[in-house]
């Protein structure tokens, strides 16, 4: 652990309700920190928000690498999971210590300040600020390495934010999202975490990545910290957004197609019972899923948690929580580390256009 990330841990040991902490070299005043955000699993006792902050600190070092220059938005829950919950995308003003990008938004016909989180203390302000789940676009703001030929201007208009970087992802992924009920649900509530639908949805990551590897395709995958799994295929940035969901698309409907009973890509909800939603419309500009150890509105306290494949059969969403993943992480490191390193060049691969 880094002497910064220690005295931030050293700060959060204070028996106040508030602090101003020093943060490398920069404070910020935090407050409620024995508020309950989680309310506990069990004989679990309730996550706090000095939970939270400690949490954020210890897995910084894992964290920010996958949030490097990438726009950011967040779920906030200031009165906790059970309470009200609301995105919030644009930040204005900011403290001196974060930094923003200023993007067009074709909704309102004008640009916003998204926040890069790209420090400490910036990821500490945002859990003071009660953002319990971190949402990241899966492009980035900078060109290099394999960007150069795209734009940097963001504002002003669609056409200008089509011909930039942000229009380029890192990735091609693939949500598996289970609607297979337990049958404890209440009337209209979505399907609660429990392991049949858990294994039902591991069998299918495992085919996927199974179809690709055949292709010469390396896909990583996470627990979504809820009910699902994340998968990410890692590319090389000559495809736009439009071109990866074509990609996903393909993908998800040849799943589709060999198992007919067990997939579906169906938006009408009804429909899905019963099902995986394998939800290929995730691949568009300004969306997102939840980044790499976000925490994830459970009840345990349960993070979005990167796996190595070898571990997938044996793990299940609530052995990755606030209280367990800092130490993992100690001794076993980030299972995606690098992953931008294994970048795959589909064009080559599966025939997919290059765009101008």
């Amino acid at each position: 652990m880094s002497q910064a990330i220690q005295a931030v841990v050293e700060q959060l040991e204070t028996p106040q309700q508030r602090t101003t902490l020093t943060v490398e070299g920069h404070e910020l005043p935090v407050t409620n920190l024995d508020k309950a955000l989680w309310p506990g699993a069990g004989r679990k006792k309730p996550l706090t928000k000095r939970d939270l902050l400690r949490y954020f600190a210890r897995v910084s070092p894992y964290m920010l690498p996958h949030l490097a220059d990438r726009p950011v938005f967040v779920t906030r829950f200031p009165n906790g999971i059970a309470g009200k919950s609301f995105y919030q995308k644009h930040w204005e003003p900011v403290p001196p210590f974060v930094r923003t990008v200023s993007i067009y938004s074709s909704a309102g016909d004008e640009n916003g300040a998204y926040v890069i989180a790209e420090n400490l203390a910036t990821l500490l302000w945002l859990g003071q600020m009660a953002g319990l789940e971190l949402h990241a676009w899966y492009s980035r703001t900078e060109r290099a390495p394999d960007a150069l030929r795209h734009g940097k201007r963001f504002t002003g208009s669609e056409a200008a934010l089509d011909r930039s970087v942000l229009n380029y992802p890192d990735f091609v992924v693939f949500d598996l999202d289970p609607y297979v009920y337990s049958g404890k649900e209440g009337r209209g509530e979505e399907p609660e975490l429990h392991r049949r639908a858990f294994q039902r949805t591991r069998r299918l990551a495992l085919r996927v990545h199974e179809q690709l590897a055949r292709l010469g395709l390396e896909t990583w995958a996470k627990t979504s910290g809820r009910t699902g799994l994340h998968l990410y295929l890692p590319i090389v940035r000559d495809l736009d957004f439009d071109a990866a969901r074509e990609v996903a698309e393909t993908i998800a409907r040849h799943a589709l197609r060999e198992h007919p009973k067990e997939v579906t890509v169906d938006w009408a909800v009804e429909r899905r019972r019963g099902k995986i939603f394998f939800d290929y419309n995730q691949n568009s500009r300004g969306k997102s899923l939840a980044v790499p150890y976000s925490p994830r509105r459970h009840a345990a306290g349960t993070v979005s948690m990167p796996l190595r494949w070898d571990e997938l059969e044996s793990v299940y969403p609530t052995d990755f929580t606030l209280r367990t993943v800092p130490d993992r992480l100690a001794g076993d490191g980030d299972a995606w580390a690098g992953i931008l390193d294994r970048k795959q060049d589909l064009s080559a691969v599966l025939g997919a256009g290059r765009t101008g």
